[in-house]
Formats: C-alpha cells, structure tokens, sequence
C-alpha cells in the first residue's frame, strides 16, 4: 500500500506543499480556510504527521531570514554581508531572499522562510498586505531593515532620509545651482517617500526652483534612474545639477551622462545616495550622502537576537551624512542667464 505523504495531501486540498507541511506541523501562519482544507483531506486521506518531525517546532534552526528588496543593489549586498557576518557570531547561518522589488517574489520567499521554521526574519518590507501580514502574525520575530511601514510597529533600523538630502541640496545652492533636477525612489516605500518630502522641503528652504518638472519619479533601478536623466536634461530649461535617490537609479543616470557626452563635474553637477565603492572610481568622484551600512546591519541582526530572546528593542535610526567630492562643482553665473 502506497504511504500516504504531505504531498499527497497538499494536491488533495488545492494548497503548496509548504502551506500543508505548515498546518500539520501546527503553524499558526497558516490561514483558517487553508487550515480547513488540510485538515479534511489529511483525515479523507488517513494521513499522520511523523512523530518526530512534530516534536522539532518547539526548536530552534538557527538560521534567519533576510528578505532584501533587490541584491543587484551594491547598498543591498553590504546590508547582508554585514547582517551574515554578525548573525553568524551568534552561531546563526542566514536564509536569502531577493523580492526584485516586487510584492509577489517577497510572498514567495517568506513562504519559503516560514516553511523551513526560521527562527527570525530581517526584512526590507514591499508592502503590509499578503504573506508579510501572515508572517507578521505567526509569531515569529521580525525586524524591519532600511524601509518601515507606518502601519505595523516592529522594531526597525533606518536610515535618517531627511538630513543628508537636506544638506545636499543646501551644498548644491550655496555653489550656485538654482534648478536641482530630483529622481525620486518608488512613493510605495518608506524611503522613496521620505527623502522625496526631504528634497521639498529642502528646496523651500533654500529658494531653489520648485518646479514640479524637476523631479522624475523612479523605481529604485538603474533603467528608472537612466530614464529620469534623459527626461530631465530633456526640458526646455534643464537642470544644473542632478540628485538620484539610490545607488542603483545613480548609476543609470551617470550612463547617460556618458552616452551623451555631458562631463560630471564640469558640465553637470551630480549627488548620489549612498557610498559604494564604485563612486569613488568614477572621474570626477561623486559626491555622495551616505549611511553606515555595517552598523546598519549589525544593530538589526542585535535587535533580532534580543526579539528571539523576548525582549522589546526600541527602533534606531542611522544618521546620514553628504561626503562632498569632486561631482558638484561651483556653478558659473553666466550660464544661469
């Protein structure tokens, strides 16, 4: 007679392999109609879970999900190498998962975290909406990294989107730059939106152009970033000096530049956001606003450990700071006019 395997019972009941596995193992981020249609088809089927495999979901795996929003993303890969490198001096090894920033990749991966019972999650979340709230209501420990939802209170560390966008655009006037062309990060997460309100009220602030024109509203990804610099340098009365709100959307831009025959530093002034070490090889160097990457994913993976162990981290913010570089040079009156 045929055994009668989680398989088996995951077809019988329209559900993953994972949901059932999840069900019988008595998971609570499980769904109540999927919960339902396991259950009846275990019992239909005369399924029984193996006894020890049960007695394992009162244990720990040491391992920890680490669900990114792209790892194309240079600031992304030192994110997890850094949350790796201290997970690991915990005794802990780290489960990856590349959401491509997309909602229905992150589903995907945190399916696949809660089935292999991490015991924590550091996440970069895409939306509060699908696995992320069954996750959020399984029990296990997560902790949000870079980006929050100001919907759910988890413990979180951010980066602070508000000062470094502040003094670049201060540095760009006070050189001269009236109209700073702005490619703004997708308005669906908490850092596109923030450091876009930032470069507002930056511009208020100094008495820069405020033209709505100047800014392109981008997806945090070198195509959106090349496309926001030929639609800016495009207008009428272009800009002086462009600002990207990402590494990756920074380096598209820089390629059109190039394409273009347009010299950074001389007859474009550019700021990107965040440090990485291609940057500093570009000529000129870009000027820059950066975070501390390392202790961004240390004080996460700290945090998650003191959740694991009960405890309730308040949230961090890691300040930013603009590293000013050969990239935003003074800018000459005449061409203004």
């Amino acid at each position: 007679m045929k055994q009668i395997t989680i398989k088996d019972v995951a077809e019988a009941a329209g559900v993953s392999k994972a949901t059932a596995s999840r069900v019988l193992s008595g998971h609570p981020a499980t769904s109540p109609e999927a919960r339902k249609a396991v259950e009846a088809a275990a019992g239909r089927l005369g399924f029984r879970p193996n006894a020890q495999a049960r007695s394992l979901r009162n244990t720990r795996t040491q391992t920890i999900g680490l669900l990114l929003p792209d790892v194309r993303n240079p600031f992304f890969g030192d994110l997890a190498h850094a949350v790796e490198q201290r997970a690991r001096s915990f005794g802990y090894m780290t489960l990856f998962g590349n959401a491509n920033e997309n909602v229905e990749q992150q589903d995907e991966y945190i399916d696949v975290m809660l089935s292999q019972r991490v015991d924590g999650v550091i996440a970069a979340p895409q939306g509060d909406g699908g696995n992320l709230s069954q996750l959020l209501r399984s029990g296990v420990p997560v902790v949000f990294v870079d980006r929050v939802l100001d919907s759910i209170k988890v413990p979180s560390v951010s980066p602070d989107n508000s000062t470094g966008i502040h003094d670049a655009v201060k540095h760009l006037t006070a050189r001269g730059h009236r109209r700073i062309g702005y490619i703004a990060g997708p308005q669906s997460t908490s850092t596109g939106r923030e450091r876009l309100r930032s470069y507002k009220e930056a511009l208020a602030a100094t008495g820069a152009d405020t033209d709505a024109d100047l800014i392109f509203l981008g997806d945090f990804q070198a195509a959106s970033g090349a496309e926001g610099a030929r639609t800016l340098l495009d207008l009428a009365n272009p800009p002086t000096a462009l600002l990207a709100a990402d590494s990756l959307m920074s380096i598209g831009a820089v390629g059109v530049c190039n394409e273009r025959g347009i010299a950074i530093g001389t007859d474009l002034a550019f700021v990107a956001h965040d440090d990485i070490d291609a940057f500093t090889l570009i000529n000129p160097p870009l000027t820059v606003i950066a975070h501390d990457i390392d202790a961004m994913g240390r004080l996460a993976v700290d945090m998650l450990m003191s959740v694991i162990g009960g405890g309730s981290p308040a949230s961090h913010t890691i300040p930013g700071r603009l590293i000013v570089r050969g990239s935003t040079p003074e800018f000459e009156k005449e061409r203004q006019s």
